[in-house]
């Protein structure tokens, strides 16, 4: 019976581990800025497709996670879903109604590449902490 009942304990543990506000919004940001390098390939691949408009993440999705995180309620940071919307801020300054700038993309590519690696390494750090706490070993 005791044997039962730590196998249950270390599941509550692991799931708490992996309910954990910190995990989920580093996991979501994860999926943020994978959405974010289809955006950007997909703005880099129609820079010469006229009317075409810039792409980006939801602008309102930060808040809602910045929100959630808030709350502590890992259902609420579970459920937000990152939506790819047309960029509103981004100005068309060509004839052909293309609002796509190549240095303004090329920019956006690096940060959300270094986002990205900090994200994982985010990630990999809460890994870590979760392997030691249940084996033990570093």
């Amino acid at each position: 019976m005791g044997a039962a009942k730590t196998r249950r304990d270390w599941f509550v543990m692991i799931d708490a581990l992996f309910s954990d506000s910190t995990y989920l919004s580093a996991k979501k940001m994860l999926d943020v800025s994978a959405m974010r390098q289809e955006a950007i390939a997909s703005n880099l691949a129609n820079i010469e497709t006229p009317n075409y408009k810039r792409l980006d993440v939801s602008p309102t999705f930060e808040s809602q996670l910045s929100q959630a995180v808030a709350s502590g309620e890992s259902t609420q940071i579970n459920g937000l879903q990152p939506q790819l919307a047309v960029d509103t801020q981004a100005l068309s300054g060509r004839s052909d109604g293309n609002n796509v700038e190549l240095d303004q993309e090329l920019l956006k590519l690096n940060q959300n590449t270094v986002e990205h690696a900090l994200e994982t390494q985010m990630v990999n750090s809460l890994m870590t902490r979760m392997r030691m706490a249940v084996t033990g070993k570093s």
